[in-house]
């Protein structure tokens, strides 16, 4: 009788299983572009971070699971050309590099037009992020773009000035050719008769072997990684300020097709990758210095009366910036106190006050 019991009970599972099966797991494919190579810090920590935290969560309830293709270091698209890339479903979810893109995403140059405010990537990280979720701006300039905003990254603890001749002051640049890359080719409208030279973070090392420049604005992290100290052995500290550069981005129709599970996990991983790589940034600026210095390269501290007079010599371009976006019906000048409000609240005060003529 019991044997009998037991086969029967085993049966009628049998049958309720066969009858109700187990939904299989849906595999949603997803191409990750950047132009810039896997060693660039931002891009490592995508294939590091963002995709295992993403499988991590949707593991959690085994509804759906991603089929990642990256393709990195020009493989797709150069590094100009991620924004374009996500727009026409070249890639479904790319890294933009927004320094690159002032005309399409001006709002995306808000820190940028701040300097010597913070040097901090994880307060900058936060605080623009916050501006992108509270003004609608940022999240409508990406929209013409056909694209979704997921977050904003910051990598650098803050621009320095990197030389191949030796430097000691903010005077020592004047009359420089220097390299740069967006906004911050306005910096040099503070020192005299210094010229800007636009190129990106994997031109500057043959940039300046070459003599095409004498600096190059870059961060510390990025010149350990490209070994810049081969070709520019002096780094002046001015502590130019952190400024975010990078935005993950979900092509809009791609978007459109995903389960809301899907696009929420991306949603909050996107914010934690933030974080995370704005605490590496942090973590790796003094590391980076020492690899700097062990590697040859001598570091020079600029005074606190050079960075304030260098900021006070350079045109108030975050007034123009803000002056630019009311032309158009966005709120400029609200935003721009809000960031260095939230900066403010957080122990940063710039050396000049951006908001004032």
């Amino acid at each position: 009788m019991m044997n009998w019991t037991k086969r029967a009970f085993a049966g009628a599972a049998l049958a309720a299983m066969t009858a109700f099966p187990v939904a299989a797991t849906e595999t949603i494919s997803a191409v990750v572009i950047d132009g810039y190579p896997d060693r660039a810090l931002w891009v490592k920590e995508f294939t590091n971070f963002f995709i295992p935290e993403v499988d991590r969560r949707l593991a959690e309830t085994g509804n759906y699971k991603m089929g990642w293709q990256e393709n990195y270091g020009g493989s797709i698209v150069k590094p100009k050309g991620v924004l374009e890339g996500v727009q026409l479903g070249l890639g479904d979810i790319g890294i933009v590099t927004t320094i690159f893109h002032s005309s399409k995403l001006p709002s995306q140059g808000l820190s940028a037009v701040t300097p010597f405010v913070s040097s901090d990537a994880r307060a900058v990280a936060k605080a623009i992020d916050e501006i992108a979720r509270e003004f609608p701006a940022m999240q409508n300039e990406f929209a013409a773009q056909n694209q979704v905003y997921l977050a904003t990254g910051v990598v650098l603890n803050s621009y320095q000035m990197f030389s191949t001749k030796e430097v000691s002051s903010i005077a020592d640049l004047e009359g420089f050719k220097i390299a740069g890359a967006g906004l911050n080719l306005r910096y040099l409208e503070g020192i005299k008769d210094s010229a800007g030279v636009r190129g990106g973070l994997t031109d500057f090392y043959n940039m300046l072997q070459t003599g095409l420049v004498d600096a190059g604005m870059l961060w510390p992290e990025a010149a350990a990684t490209f070994k810049i100290s081969e070709v520019a052995p002096y780094m002046l500290r001015a502590d130019l300020g952190a400024v975010n550069s990078k935005t993950i981005t979900v092509n809009k129709d791609y978007w459109d097709g995903l389960p809301d599970e899907v696009k929420e996990v991306l949603q909050l991983v996107a914010v934690d990758y933030r974080d995370h790589l704005a605490g590496i940034a942090m973590d790796r600026a003094a590391a980076a210095e020492k690899a700097y210095t062990d590697a040859g390269g001598t570091i020079i501290d600029v005074s606190a009366e050079d960075r304030a007079a260098w900021a006070n010599a350079m045109p108030n371009i975050a007034l123009e910036w803000a002056g630019t976006l009311n032309d158009k019906g966005e709120p400029g000048s609200d935003m721009l106190s809000a960031y260095l409000g939230k900066l403010d609240a957080g122990g940063f005060v710039g050396v000049r006050d951006w908001s004032k003529p």
